[in-house]
């Protein structure tokens, strides 16, 4: 793929420091570094005007409209134990987008 290509990072955010948002601005700024263009569901903090944490399915409704737009997942480590990423990874899978661990997006 190349630069034309969006990747989607997946990962899980509940439960860990600072829900996990430096490994998820790391997946970015790597895979930019690789030539993609890349959506990032922690950007949805941009459309949350109240400052407040919002519910899971808040959060959800904005990653998938990313998943849909993306032309493949680059997935975080631990992306199994997230009920999230999950979703997204089942989405992705019906979709027929291609779906790679992080490494093997951003070091191929």
């Amino acid at each position: 793929m190349n630069d034309a290509t969006t990747l989607y990072v997946a990962g899980p955010m509940t439960g860990l420091p600072e829900f996990n948002y430096p490994a998820f601005r790391d997946a970015e700024n790597r895979l930019t570094a690789s030539g993609y263009r890349v959506l990032n569901p922690i950007d949805s903090e941009a459309f949350n005007d109240t400052g407040a944490p919002q519910a899971w399915d808040w959060y959800m409704r904005h990653a998938i409209r990313m998943v849909l737009a993306a032309d493949g997942i680059a997935l975080l480590d631990g992306w199994e134990n997230s009920r999230g990423a999950r979703l997204e990874h089942r989405i992705a899978t019906d979709l027929g987008l291609p779906i790679r661990a992080l490494h093997e997006w951003a070091d191929a």
